[in-house]
């Protein structure tokens, strides 16, 4: 139960990591692959999978709509 708790509290900070998105193009990928890294590091997961894939997602949400970042 702990446990759960504690994977949801990582999801829920990861998201609210990738709202501050950086002002430039290197800056979101890095704060993205932080959140990435640390959502991956909680969950047991694969580290270097999960910065690859915040840092990506959070470069194209940024891109995307950059009047929300």
């Amino acid at each position: 139960m702990q446990t759960t708790i504690l994977r949801i509290a990582a999801a829920v900070l990861a998201l609210g990591a990738l709202g501050a998105c950086g002002d430039t193009f290197g800056e979101q990928a890095l704060l993205g692959a932080g959140a990435g890294a640390g959502t991956a590091a909680v969950l047991d997961g694969n580290i270097l999978a999960g910065a690859a894939v915040g840092g990506a997602a959070n470069v194209a949400y940024c891109q995307t709509y950059p009047d929300k970042c």
